[in-house]
């Protein structure tokens, strides 16, 4: 292969890219079938050191011709693969093909999206995009005032930081967060990045925040009160009772977010949509598509009720924005996130959205809640096994019978160190739970009998 610099982009971009494709391909497979499993085995220090071997230097005198194969392959033989059915202990999607085919073209193109000129026609398929994906939370009924806006992120943590950074400009420097017992870490990390007072936490029994428990907390707090509400919660996939929560942040004058980074993807589903039923009674909602919606990292989306909200992120760089540019009509782009540079992700989201359609995704939604309604009867009709709940989502939690906490840890531990299978924990109800989280649409019964056979297997008797 010739190390000779070619452009991805321009009219030499295609004839360069074609067999550097199939060299990538390749080197995949190759590393897949080398890995042979799920996750690499031995453990931390045997793939550092096999990775170490395989890559040799990376910054040597004259360069290394083959460095595209060696690299991809020794990255694909040390990854963990979420196509693996094994493959269940994180919100860690397999990708669509036609998703991440798409992103090639951004990385292609290298559109930046912090000025028009950069990015004219990602700047307005932007657009069109989030216009839809805040139609879908907040619908498409004719409202007084602007309406609902939606922008693109790298995911939860980014959406719900942003949540919080517009409900302290709208209520002002002391709003407290009130949040649930079972909120995402993000949401108080975020509350002590802006400055604010330290977040109220209110009970969240058998995983879900208490609407009772929320009311007296709020009657007793000074306000300003922003309350984070969960529609979908990392470790059990649980959604908060949000129709309720909405009602006494109504009654207080809350404001109200609500994190539906994992359950937002129920929104295509006409079968599982009620469950998210008050999700528009939010101010915000955080989404991220990079979960039950399959799409490469990075895919986050936040959703606002009102775009006016989102008038305290504009921001002036006479570079990216002058004055006498915008008023000439060329779209002001910084107040779409507080990203500069920032690559077009929504591409690989558009092109899923008209691929599969609101039915196609609903349907991908179904397979994996279907999946683990299945694992959960396994899991309860085995005698050898104990089940937390059903599951609400994709997500089930389970652990071998009368087994201490240290044995249940050790067992994870055991096919992670082994390459076998990649689960979970969680710690909730006083106890330690194995997590499977089922994100793969491919997954098949029986390779659900054989995941609850392999912990059996492991767990000393």
């Amino acid at each position: 292969m010739s190390t000779s610099p070619s452009l991805a982009s321009g009219p030499e971009g295609p004839h360069a890219l074609r067999p550097l494709l199939d060299t990538v391909l390749d080197a995949l497979d190759e590393g897949a079938k080398a890995r042979g499993g799920p996750l690499p085995s031995g453990g931390p220090a045997a793939v550092a050191a096999r990775v170490r071997a395989a890559v040799g230097d990376v910054l040597p005198d004259q360069g290394d011709p083959n460095a595209l194969h060696t690299v991809v392959r020794a990255l694909a033989e040390a990854a963990a693969d979420p196509a693996d059915p094994f493959c269940t202990a994180h919100l860690h999607c397999p990708p669509l093909a036609l998703a991440t085919a798409a992103d090639l073209a951004v990385c292609v193109l290298n559109p930046s999206l912090d000025s028009w000129d950069q990015a004219p026609g990602a700047s307005e398929l932007e657009a069109l995009v989030t216009g839809v994906l805040a139609s879908e939370v907040y619908g498409r009924a004719t409202r007084t005032g602007p309406g609902p806006a939606a922008l693109i992120t790298t995911g939860g943590t980014e959406s719900n930081q942003l949540a919080l950074l517009l409900a302290r400009e709208a209520q002002g420097a002391g709003v407290r967060l009130v949040h649930g017992a079972n909120a995402h870490h993000s949401l108080p990390r975020a509350a002590w990045l802006l400055g604010l007072s330290e977040p109220v936490v209110v009970p969240a029994p058998a995983g879900a925040l208490d609407p009772a428990a929320l009311d007296e907390a709020l009657t007793e707090l000074p306000g300003p009160h922003l309350v984070t509400a969960t529609a979908g919660t990392t470790d059990a996939g649980i959604v908060d009772p949000l129709p309720e929560i909405a009602a006494v942040c109504a009654s207080h004058g809350a404001r109200l977010h609500i994190d539906a980074a994992y359950g937002g993807g129920l929104l295509f589903s006409g079968r599982y949509r009620d469950r998210l039923t008050g999700l528009d009674a939010a101010d915000t909602v955080t989404l991220d598509l990079h979960k039950l919606g399959w799409q490469p990292v990075a895919a986050g989306v936040l959703a606002v009720r009102d775009r006016g909200d989102l008038a305290v992120l504009h921001h002036r760089a006479d570079y990216l924005n002058a004055d006498d540019d915008t008023d000439a009509g060329l779209p002001d782009l910084l107040g779409l996130s507080l990203r500069t540079s920032r690559r077009p992700d929504v591409l690989k989201i558009a092109v899923t959205l008209k691929t599969l359609g609101r039915t196609g995704l609903g349907r991908l939604v179904e397979q994996v809640c279907d999946h683990a309604r299945e694992f959960a009867a396994l899991v309860h009709d085995h005698p050898g096994f104990e089940l937390y709940d059903r599951p609400t989502l994709s997500t089930v939690l389970f652990r071998p019978a009368h087994a201490a906490d240290d044995t249940v840890a050790a067992v994870r531990r055991r096919l992670l160190i082994d390459g076998r299978a990649v689960l979970g924990r969680a710690r909730t109800d006083g106890r330690l739970w194995l997590k499977a989280t089922l994100l793969n649409p491919r997954t098949r019964p029986d390779d659900l009998a054989a995941l609850l056979q392999l912990v059996e297997g492991n767990t000393p008797g």
